[in-house]
């Protein structure tokens, strides 16, 4: 049962983190052009949302539909746990956390209209994957689209809940440490890379916002334009005070190798009142 009661207790505490719940920490601010574009370099795409008051933003090649990497795995995921067979909840999280590419090549094998379902429900214009998922092409409007609308819609969604617990390293050895994540507040993220790692790309989302980002360089170069395209939006929230050994609902995580250092992030993220609530509720 540890691995369900894993999925359960962070997908509580990232619903509690992305539904508003009197949260005080600030989004980052993007920076904008006289024509109100985020500022980045020709080679990246960034887009950005502002949840409480539905302000959006991006370059001016925002709606630009790029490789999709590993970003579309979300879009993927979004079937599997809405339509799919129980039996492959637990392959579609660890396909999230660890970007693993031979879940994802399982899956989409099985369900081969994953993808374009959830293009079409969620809206996706950009997005196209003209057969095998992995040259499927996206872009960061799409991306933010997508993460906004499950914030707003699911917030226990096990999607946002697996990019709130992702690994360090992905499967493939590459690691998942940069781009959108990056930015203060962020509370999960998925990554993305091109086999020669020349392309990079990341989506995330914190509690009052949502910014996807890709580049056509480095890792290190996605990081440098997505942290010189925002300003700190304000001092963090308070912490709730509670450690996770502290907490009963989420005492059991505090050994978790994995698991210890998102939840607890996602436990000092909550207002005083509500993490009381969670943890001696």
């Amino acid at each position: 049962m540890r691995p369900l009661a894993q999925a359960l207790t962070v997908a509580a505490l990232t619903a509690l983190a992305v539904s508003g719940s009197g949260i005080a920490a600030a989004a980052p601010a993007p920076v904008l052009d006289d024509n109100g574009a985020i500022v980045a370099p020709s080679s990246t795409q960034i887009s950005f949302a502002h949840s409480p008051t539905g302000f959006r933003a991006g370059t001016a090649n925002e709606h630009e539909s790029r490789a999709g990497v590993s970003i579309v795995k979300l879009y993927l995921a979004e079937y599997v746990f809405r339509y799919g067979d129980a039996a492959d909840h637990a392959d579609a999280t660890e396909m999230i956390r660890a970007s693993n590419d031979a879940i994802a090549n399982r899956l989409h094998a099985k369900y081969p209209q994953a993808i374009s379902t959830t293009v079409e429900e969620f809206g996706l214009t950009d997005t196209y994957v003209p057969g095998y998922w992995g040259n499927g092409t996206t872009s960061t409007h799409d991306m933010v689209t997508y993460l906004e609308t499950k914030k707003r819609t699911d917030p226990n969604s096990p999607v946002l809940a697996a990019m709130a617990s992702a690994y360090g390293t992905a499967a493939d050895g590459y690691a998942q440490n940069y781009g959108t994540a990056l930015l203060a507040g962020v509370i999960g993220t998925k990554w993305g890379w091109s086999d020669d790692r020349s392309f990079n790309a990341s989506a995330s989302f914190g509690p009052d916002f949502s910014v996807g980002a890709s580049t056509y360089g480095s890792a290190a170069q996605l990081s440098e334009h997505v942290l010189g395209a925002f300003t700190d939006g304000g001092p963090a929230a308070p912490e709730s005070g509670y450690r996770l050994t502290e907490c009963a609902a989420a005492r059991w995580l505090a050994d978790d190798p994995v698991l210890a250092v998102p939840a607890q992030q996602l436990l000092d993220g909550l207002p005083p009142a509500v993490a009381e609530a969670f943890c001696e509720g």
